[in-house]
């Protein structure tokens, strides 16, 4: 064994994955993981906990996956952690623990991903859970939304012995796990089910299809249910587009529909009520994890797909592994191009999209080189199809219908690291404060304002 490099992975092979919806990585066998754990140098100062949002003790639950303890090495991780199997699948590890581990100066990083989906995926086969806490405060909690922030949130206060109730406006559970991540990244019944069963072994209730704003209000909520707190973890829902001249054309979708109608709704199976247009050529405009997952969801429906992104492929957001996974299956990546014009057929469909070449100028804001576009350097890549993977905000219903809740220029809900809002008993966290994030975060922060709530109904 090199101890200087990760023990393998399986993998569905590139062709054959491509045309089905199954779970691209296969994880790691009892074996397989035992060998991988026993690369950690269980460091006195271990930086891969500093970054972890969620700050699990990760060289404890290693060691106990050396010495092959997987129910010890599940315990401690759901501590911390209240979606082990999906962080395990999802989170981007390179530039959090992985990217911190002493492993990875000299050699390759600690697969500390691979060995919590090991973990977790053990736990459920063999019908080992979360320890649920028996003893309760008398004090309810609201939490609106089950997606990452929500569901993190709820696991830690039903812990401290808090009646949890969480609002969902959908007619499934799990929010941007089930409407926003493709099968092939993460299955439905056999992970996300399988997440929220656990939370709800834990003593949280659920009830869909309530719109707060609507079906209810966070001020009803407090005033006449009798909530002594609320947790807004609704998520950031509204798709963005660029303005350009076509985006109104039938073909056209944001990636938040395409990836609905596939994930919730599954428009891939012939036999769905919910249908999905298949082009023959299809253009993703957008370079993050969400472009990634739209553009292979439409490789897998039967298209032929084309990545634009205006900036450099070392500018790419999206997670190294995705764009890999991606390059692999066959999609083309347009890079330092842009689009000006979605073209339009005689009959009011798409046609092509006219795109510009860039090149990279001075810093922006964000640091990185600002896209300028190359004079004369236009192009058409002929497609059906468009799909806008440019990020999404936050729905406004919710501050707009809570009195003293503030929002900001991004229409943002505007919260403290705690989750603390500008109103009285109410925090929030995850996309509904950041805008679009990673399902890590979220989580990071449904756990701060976990322990805000507790601080402040408690104080």
């Amino acid at each position: 064994m090199d101890v200087m490099k990760k023990v393998p992975i399986k993998e569905q092979d590139p062709k054959v994955r491509a045309t089905n919806f199954e779970e691209v990585c296969l994880g790691y066998s009892k074996e397989e993981a035992m060998e991988e754990a026993s690369r950690c140098l269980n460091c006195k100062n271990p930086l891969c906990v500093q970054g972890c949002p969620v700050s699990i003790h990760i060289p404890d639950f290693i060691r106990q996956v050396k010495e092959g303890d997987f129910e010890g090495a599940y315990h401690t991780i759901t501590m911390s952690s209240s979606l082990p199997a999906v962080c395990g699948r999802v989170c981007p590890q390179e530039s959090q623990c992985e990217g911190k581990c002493v492993r990875g100066i000299k050699g390759e990083a600690v697969s500390i991903g691979k060995l919590e989906r090991f973990v977790a995926d053990w736990a459920f086969e063999n019908n080992v859970h979360p320890k649920a806490n028996p003893d309760k405060n008398g004090k309810k909690v609201a939490v609106i939304g089950s997606g990452p922030s929500g569901l993190s949130c709820a696991g830690d206060l039903a812990k401290l012995g808090y009646d949890v109730t969480v609002f969902e406006a959908l007619h499934e559970l799990g929010g941007v796990l089930v409407y926003g991540i493709p099968e092939f990244r993460l299955p439905k019944e056999r992970v996300v089910k399988k997440e929220i069963e656990n939370v709800k072994a834990l003593g949280v209730k659920f009830e869909t299809n309530v719109i707060i704003g609507k079906s209810v209000t966070i001020d009803e909520l407090m005033e006449k249910e009798n909530f002594d707190a609320v947790f807004i973890g609704s998520g950031a829902g509204l798709p963005k587009f660029m303005g350009i001249p076509g985006e109104n054309l039938s073909g056209v979708f944001s990636a938040n529909e395409y990836l609905t109608r596939s994930n919730l709704m599954k428009a891939f199976d012939p036999d769905s009520t919910t249908p999905i247009m298949i082009g023959k050529k299809c253009v993703v405009v957008g370079g993050g994890n969400v472009a990634m997952d739209a553009a292979r969801t439409a490789l897998r429906l039967g298209s032929e797909v084309y990545i634009v992104y205006r900036r450099s492929e070392a500018e790419l957001p999206a997670r190294a592994e995705e764009v890999h996974h991606a390059k692999e299956e066959g999609i083309e990546f347009h890079l330092l191009t842009n689009p000006v014009e979605i073209l339009e057929d005689e009959n009011g469909w798409v046609k092509g999209i006219k795109c510009i070449k860039m090149e990279l100028g001075e810093p922006d804001a964000s640091g990185r080189r600002r896209p300028v576009e190359i004079p004369g350097s236009e192009y058409v890549i002929d497609c059906d199809v468009v799909i806008m993977a440019l990020g999404t905000s936050p729905n406004p219903l919710i501050s707009s219908t809570t009195k003293g809740l503030e929002i900001n220029g991004r229409k943002c809900i505007i919260a403290e690291e705690n989750g603390a809002t500008t109103k009285e008993g109410v925090y929030a966290g995850g996309d509904a404060v950041t805008g679009a994030a990673t399902v890590i975060l979220a989580m990071g922060a449904g756990r701060a304002a976990a322990k805000g709530i507790d601080e402040y109904l408690n104080s």
